[in-house]
């Protein structure tokens, strides 16, 4: 386990460089959006075509699996919801804390270190769990908030926010590149990889950045839904997995260590665009984060 500690540390030692970067001002949270909007729809874009253009589409298409993940998901999604609204919390406060709770930091912390730790057969797992994250849970957030805040559900701004995202977009372009089989020319090749090769170091210097400038308030809700998100949703992903669906044994290892990875920075921007929760939900992404650097390396060696 110790090994695997060791393999995770270059890239917790970035974020931690990040954290410092914007601690100490040298860093300034204007440079961090600026940073985080550069790497979400270039370099991280670039990798996901990059993955996906290698891929067939069976191989991430595959049913079962996806099943399990959303499934194992949306256990976890009911009870935070369920535990939030037995607190009292309001219905979208509950569905904050509920979307907090399960979707992880799979586009700038798991597809880079994931792909690298497990080995490149691992992406297509990864980008099954990224597609019923952004697609499915997103829209399930949405519908819900909606709902109990105007009582009726607009589908143009749920299927907007979906086309509009540039990882739903690249990995779409990658995998349409995929099945026309097209070779792709040198050039294009090699200025795709120049591109993605970026992703991995900016991605994860702009997580630390970005946790330097959040609050550390609601720490009772904040550790209750990084215990959810670090302990639980692997449990459970992990029983939907392999005991449920019997999906095969390494896809459904990477099922569960990308279900281990702490909350999603796009959890934030959502409690800012909503006004909902924003402070217990920058708490969980801290103590997530900091406290994967423990939980990570134990479900990675259980993994394999």
């Amino acid at each position: 386990m110790f090994d695997i500690f060791l393999q995770l540390l270059p890239f917790f030692a970035l974020i931690a460089l990040g954290w410092f970067a914007g601690k100490v001002g040298f860093f300034p949270p204007a440079a961090t959006a600026y940073l985080t909007k550069f790497i979400f729809f270039f370099p991280l874009s670039a990798m996901l075509f990059d993955f996906t253009s290698g891929l067939e589409i069976s191989h991430v298409f595959q049913g079962r699996f996806m099943a399990a993940y959303f499934t194992g998901s949306l256990c976890i999604w009911l009870m935070a919801f369920a535990v939030a609204k037995f607190r009292g919390e309001a219905t979208d406060m509950s569905a904050m804390e509920a979307q907090t709770a399960m979707i992880g930091n799979t586009g700038f912390l798991g597809v880079p270190m994931l792909a690298a730790v497990l080995g490149p057969q691992a992406v297509a797992p990864i980008i099954m769990v990224l597609c019923v994250d952004l697609i499915v849970f997103s829209v399930l957030f949405t519908v819900v908030l909606s709902a109990a805040r105007t009582g009726r559900v607009a589908v143009a701004p749920i299927a907007l926010g979906i086309v509009k995202n540039p990882m739903i977009g690249s990995m779409a372009l990658g995998l349409l590149w995929s099945a026309c089989g097209i070779p792709m020319p040198a050039w294009l090749s090699e200025t795709v990889k120049m591109l993605a090769a970026a992703a991995t170091p900016g991605a994860l210097f702009a997580i630390g950045a970005s946790l330097a400038a959040l609050t550390l308030n609601r720490l009772g809700p904040a550790s209750w839904l990084s215990v959810c998100k670090l302990s639980l949703h692997p449990g459970i992903v992990a029983l939907s997995a392999f005991f449920v669906y019997g999906v095969d044994r390494f896809d459904a290892g990477v099922m569960v260590a990308t279900a281990s990875l702490p909350v999603a920075g796009n959890v934030y921007m959502l409690a800012q665009n909503y006004n909902v929760g924003a402070p217990r939900v920058s708490a969980a992404i801290f103590v997530s984060t900091a406290a994967s650097i423990l939980t990570l390396p134990v479900i990675l060696h259980w993994i394999q």
